[in-house]
């Protein structure tokens, strides 16, 4: 479970312990060789009411094989967009996955049936080109690295992807640019004993990132550069809290911190 917070006081920290018992859905999982991709949509504008794209699923593809190396992301949003609404800095995630590290190559948007447009008020039936039922290839080619955390944003152009026949018919070109970067970086870490569950907070100034442990390890992703001073909180009270200054963060790597041993 990871969420960005501002504090009031220190205070909360220990309050939001209380919660532990409730977020085992939510516990940190196994980072080994793998890296959290986060797939984004957004749209710069077009002369239209709306814009609607029927998303049916995301894949990836680290090899140069274009014809079964693809594999599908987990956790994908299918769904109709209405890509209009995401103008002006706006965007919504469409896919938040663990992926493993590597380079890669391309990723493919797959589009149902349910696309269309509206014009004045009228709604028209975007076809698309059997080129394309397949999905939608876009080149990525860069490396993608264990522990961090990655943010894809594919940039719909609707103005350039709707192309009006003469007879009167819509036909869906997407034009969609790419720009994968790493946001942040990583901090990892492991609590003794291991038994006990304990809240691992990355705390500068007012801002806060928390996470919990599983089986004593924990990551905290999507940490932006700086000095952080890292406060643990263990579920069992009998144990005490612990703080660690002094934890450095840079982009696009992962800060190891020395194993906490928690005493009573």
């Amino acid at each position: 479970m990871k969420f960005r917070n501002t504090l009031a006081a220190l205070t909360l920290v220990v309050c939001a312990t209380l919660l532990l018992t409730a977020c085992s859905k939510n516990e940190t999982s196994s980072t080994s060789n793998t890296a959290k991709f986060q797939v984004y949509l957004t749209d710069d504008p077009g002369d239209y009411d709306e814009v609607i794209i029927d998303v049916r699923d995301i894949l990836i593809n680290y090899s140069s094989d274009t014809v079964s190396g693809w594999q599908s992301l987990a956790n994908v949003r299918t769904g109709a967009y209405d890509v209009l609404k995401l103008v002006n800095n706006k965007d919504t995630m469409l896919a938040d996955a663990d992926i493993k590290a590597g380079k890669i190559q391309q990723i493919r948007m797959v589009l149902g049936s349910n696309n269309y447009v509206k014009v004045d008020g009228q709604t028209f039936q975007l076809q698309t080109p059997s080129a394309q039922q397949s999905g939608l290839k876009l080149n990525i080619h860069q490396d993608v690295s264990t522990g961090i955390l990655y943010k894809l944003l594919m940039d719909f152009d609707a103005s350039r992807s709707i192309v009006k026949t003469g007879n009167g018919k819509y036909i869906l070109k997407p034009v969609i640019r790419t720009s994968l970067m790493a946001v942040g970086g990583s901090i990892k870490g492991f609590v003794k004993p291991d038994s006990v569950k304990t809240a691992v907070y990355a705390i500068q100034g007012t801002d806060t990132i928390g996470t919990y442990t599983s089986n004593g390890s924990y990551v905290l992703r999507g940490v932006n550069a700086g000095s952080y001073t890292l406060s643990f909180v263990p579920a069992d009270t009998t144990f005490k809290s612990a703080t660690k200054a002094g934890v450095n963060v840079t982009v696009n790597s992962v800060t190891t911190v020395d194993t906490v041993t928690l005493i009573k």
